[in-house]
């Protein structure tokens, strides 16, 4: 039988030459320099709130529940942290926020004792799958968490806990997701984590994927190895050495139980596999199985009507020119051809040889399409009734529209822990079974997400699910009929953001797997919206969604789209949309696109939109018409089931129309200064890094930055550069940020010094060019940040993160002069006018709690220590005084606007006709007036309108 891999694997071995991963030292100092770095930042007080959205939420890949109080549980989100909640998911708050790192494989929590052990780094070897950090430890519910080992696992498998001893722990280690590496097979710790053994090494591509135990017997564990290979080009997700192992002495030793003879599928089509038991003996196996299907033999129909695109894979010429006019036409309609290609026009091209007949095949083939029509067996569901000895099939029909060819995206399996006839099964959808595998029924439902990772049975009534999956979370009583949604953590996984010019402005952004959405920058992130009946972000566009671009003269007009370059014209005030993506045409090679395309409005002239693909394509009416303004900017792409040799960036320089800048996955960076009439490609970079960003620079028409990312070779270092000559020569200013892949780079539009950095473990600003940089942290976790935009009419930088949505900050005092900053002790900056309100201290009922105005005092220092703030009128009287600690660097002070006593009598008496009442709270409010904040001898005005 043959299988997937067996072409796709050799590409690999005409592949790029592997680049070293980074060693798992460096990574300890980039973590232990970032902790030193947040503590001296100058902008560490810089404060970012999280403006959702949340009701989409993010990819769930664990959840560990109270077996005796249900209603609380933990979720582990794939780079959103872990989560709990005590009353049943109606709110859930963040635990690992104090740690190096948002990125979970797994969770698991010793309930006795409440300690929890967090294995860092997401095991679906998805595309944004990030490695850990080791495994976590936390005895105090997250408020701190200790890094116990096994820093180089980078990806984990299930963790088991001894139920007696929280000190013994066995843990999966799936490994590195691009490169090989020796730290992976299962581990075991019997003191807590200070010291592992290695129990279980398969080879340094085969990592384990899953690890359970007997729920009665802890001594029986059966581990289950993968054999993978991801590149950037290609993902080969089987292999020989992928299995079922067995240990019936807690994990000491182990042994392997899917032999040949055993009746479960060995060689190199053995996929992913999942595990469940039920006792010491029933023992369930779900299995991504990459072994080829058996061919069907063509079905055909009167003359030719059955045409298909596969016929044309092996038509020969003769064959082609013998099809009936009726049944080409036929599937040219059917199949979406452009009306210029008829049956005669088709054959003409074919008679000239100026295609072939498997261009037709080409022609309706994307990466999309591969996704689903890779005809591999799937996902195949064993059981075995003696401990593993024996395996058998549980059904005789292929389960279709489980996996479909991405299997390595799923792969678990449940038992109820009362019955082991009941089992659940999910992929794309979420199947139960009960008759032990024969036959299956969907439990999806309209408000479940599809993409399903995990879930657990209530072992007291098996009624009660509780379900993870790329939506959040759901929890059913009656066995999957009816579903509770529980999505309060903002916890996307954007890939972009973008932000328009309206009043209030709108934010947009596309999610891994959760479309693309739009939403006021100041909506209310609340249960409000369940009273309104409207929840304040809405879904413009569904799939994984990527970029999206609105145009300043019309903000109703935005281009978005999903994976593999499917973008649409969207006109949100209509409601029509219009598919854009450009097509080669037939005989010519295929476009490829990159999973994010990127896209671009020209500055110049809002109709010019810029896509790439291998070429970069030019609309100038809006993505009606399309012509390619380069050749291949790529090094031409790969053999591989991913596509590859795309581009990933583009930018056009606001200086001059035609001064465009590409970046390639392939690591060339080309630039045009004429409109694509002639290309350079850019040297003095390091090569066969993925191109995150370019940027043409806002402020130097010379000047323009690239980001590098190694993530994709397991290189974690920082690659940022900047040219200020159109790419002849280049500098790197990356030096001072903590080792972590970078995704982009930011100008700030005001200040030239000022620059932004996103990388897979967050967020920093330099004031100097990239000489030195600062580390943003106040209210902002360690997640990966995908995106930064900048609102300019605001000053708001937004930060959109692969795992914790967008968070927003407004910059206008990072935009001052940092010399100027630094030349005197103290810079109070400017207080917008407050408008004074009579409501101050008030409430409308005795039952809601009095509004309570703040304003935020902002200045920067440049020493630390304790100073005093002091409100004072335009007589110089003291109204109010703050005493604050302060920070060397930017500071901000809440101030509720009150005045003490003596304050409010030094009013009056400056005023003989001011009356300063009592508030109904007890306190006395400014009013309406000039006033001054003083700190020291520096001092700036504030104005109560």
């Amino acid at each position: 039988m043959k299988f997937l891999s067996v072409v796709l694997g050799l590409s690999t071995l005409i592949s790029f030459a592997q680049q070293p991963a980074t060693p798992s030292e460096t990574i300890k100092n980039a973590l232990k320099e970032k902790r030193e770095m947040m503590q001296t930042s100058l902008v560490k007080n810089v404060p970012f709130e999280n403006i959702g959205p949340t009701i989409m939420s993010g990819r769930v890949v664990d959840l560990d529940v109270n077996p005796e109080m249900p209603s609380e549980f933990y979720v582990g989100y794939a780079s959103g942290g872990v989560w709990h909640t005590t009353n049943n998911g109606t709110t859930f708050t963040p635990i690992l926020d104090s740690s190096d790192t948002q990125n979970v494989g797994d969770i698991a929590v010793h309930w006795p004792t409440r300690t929890i052990y967090v294995g860092t780094g997401e095991n679906n070897a998805s595309r944004s799958s990030y490695a850990g950090i080791g495994i976590l430890k936390s005895t105090d519910n997250g408020k701190n968490w200790e890094n116990v080992g096994l820093l180089d696992a980078h990806h984990f498998a299930p963790i088991l806990i001894h139920p007696d001893n929280p000190d013994v722990v066995t843990v999966g280690v799936t490994g590195h997701l691009y490169s090989p590496n020796n730290e992976r097979g299962v581990y075991k710790t019997t003191d807590g984590g200070k010291t592992w053994k290695q129990t279980l090494f398969v080879d340094d591509m085969s990592g384990i994927i899953d690890l359970q135990c007997s729920p009665s017997n802890y001594n029986v564990m059966y581990a289950t190895s993968w054999t993978k290979d991801r590149k950037a080009w290609n993902f080969t997700g089987n292999g020989s050495n992928s299995a079922i192992y067995k240990s019936t002495d807690a994990g000491e030793t182990w042994e392997k139980v899917s032999t040949e003879k055993s009746g479960f599928p060995t060689g190199e089509g053995v996929g992913r596999i999942g595990i469940t038991v039920f006792n010491d003996n029933v023992v369930y196996a779900i299995h991504d199985n990459q072994f080829r299907r058996p061919q069907e033999k063509n079905k055909t129909s009167d003359g030719n009507d059955g045409l298909s695109k596969e016929d044309f894979k092996s038509m020969s010429k003769t064959e082609f020119l013998a099809l009936t006019d009726k049944s080409l036409n036929r599937f040219l309609r059917s199949n979406g051809f452009p009306r210029t290609y008829t049956a005669s026009h088709v054959k003409e091209m074919i008679s000239n040889d100026k295609a072939k007949s498997i261009d037709l095949a080409k022609y309706l083939e994307d990466a999309n399409s591969m996704l689903f029509d890779t005809p591999v067996i799937g996902a195949e569901v064993y059981k075995s009734t003696n401990g593993g000895k024996t395996w058998k099939k549980t059904h005789d029909e292929y389960l279709d529209g489980v996996y479909f060819s991405y299997g390595y995206y799923f792969g678990h399996i449940h038992v109820s822990p009362v019955d082991d006839n009941d089992i659940y099964i999910y992929g794309v959808p979420i199947l139960k079974s009960k008759d032990g595998g024969k036959s299956f029924t969907s439990i999806s439902a309209e408000n479940v997400h599809a993409d399903h990772h995990a879930l657990w049975i209530n072992p007291k009534d098996p009624n009660h699910l509780v379900n993870g999956n790329d939506g959040g979370v759901n929890i059913t009583y009656d066995d999957g009929e009816h579903w509770i949604k529980n999505n309060s953590p903002s916890v996307g996984q954007f890939y972009a953001i973008n932000v328009d010019y309206e009043q209030p402005y709108n934010v947009y952004g596309g999610l891994q797997d959760n479309g693309v959405w739009k939403g006021a920058h100041n909506a209310r992130e609340d249960k409000g919206w369940h009273q309104r009946g409207q929840y304040p972000w809405e879904m413009i566009m569904g799939g994984d969604g990527m970029q999206i671009q609105i145009d300043n003269r019309n903000s109703n007009i935005v281009y978005t789209g999903f994976q593999f370059g499917t973008y649409y014209r969207l006109n949100l005030e209509t409601q029509d949309q219009k598919y854009i993506q450009p097509k080669h045409t037939l005989g010519e090679t295929p476009y490829r696109f990159n999973w994010q395309t990127p896209i671009l409005l020209s500055s110049h002239n809002q109709d010019i939109l810029y896509l790439g693909g291998n070429k970069l394509m030019r609309s100038m009416n809006q993505g009606d018409d399309w012509e390619a303004i380069s050749d291949d900017l790529t090094n031409g792409g790969k053999k591989g089931n991913v596509a590859y040799g795309t581009l990933t960036s583009i930018s056009e320089s606001p200086f001059q129309f035609g001064l465009i800048y590409t970046g390639s996955d392939d690591g060339l960076v080309q630039v045009t200064q004429n409109g694509g009439s002639n290309w350079n490609n850019l040297s003095g970079l390091p090569k066969d890094l993925w191109v995150s960003r370019v940027v043409a620079s806002q402020h130097k028409k010379e000047r323009v930055y690239v980001t590098l990312n190694g993530y994709r070779w397991d290189d974690f270092s920082v690659y940022v550069y900047m040219s200020e000559d159109y790419g002849t020569t280049w500098k790197s200013i990356g030096q001072g940020i903590p080792a972590s892949p970078v995704n982009v780079i930011k100008e700030d539009a005001t200040n030239e010094k000022v620059l932004y950095v996103g990388t897979d473990n967050g967020a920093y600003v330099s004031f100097d060019m990239g000489a030195s940089w600062e580390a943003f942290s106040n209210g902002l976790p360690n997640v990966a940040v995908h995106d930064i935009v900048l609102q300019t009419e605001a000053n708001d930088v937004l930060l959109g993160t692969h795992g914790r949505s967008i968070y927003k900050t407004n910059v206008t005092p990072l935009q001052y002069d940092s010399d100027e900053l630094k030349s005197q002790p103290i810079t109070i900056f400017d207080i917008k006018p407050i408008k004074y309100s009579s409501r101050w201290g008030s409430s409308w009922s005795k039952w809601l709690d009095a509004y309570e105005p703040q304003k935020t005092i902002q200045f920067y220092s440049n020493a630390s220590g304790e100073k005093t703030i002091t409100i004072v009128s335009q007589s110089g009287a003291e109204l109010n005084r703050i005493k604050v600690i302060t920070d060397k660097g930017f500071n901000y002070v809440d101030y509720d606007l009150t005045i003490t006593e003596k304050g409010r009598k030094a009013l009056m008496k400056e005023n003989d006709d001011l009356v300063i009442k009592k508030a109904s709270n007890g306190k006395y409010y400014l009013p309406k007036g000039n006033y001054s904040v003083k700190i020291e001898s520096f001092e700036t005005q504030m104005f109560v309108e």
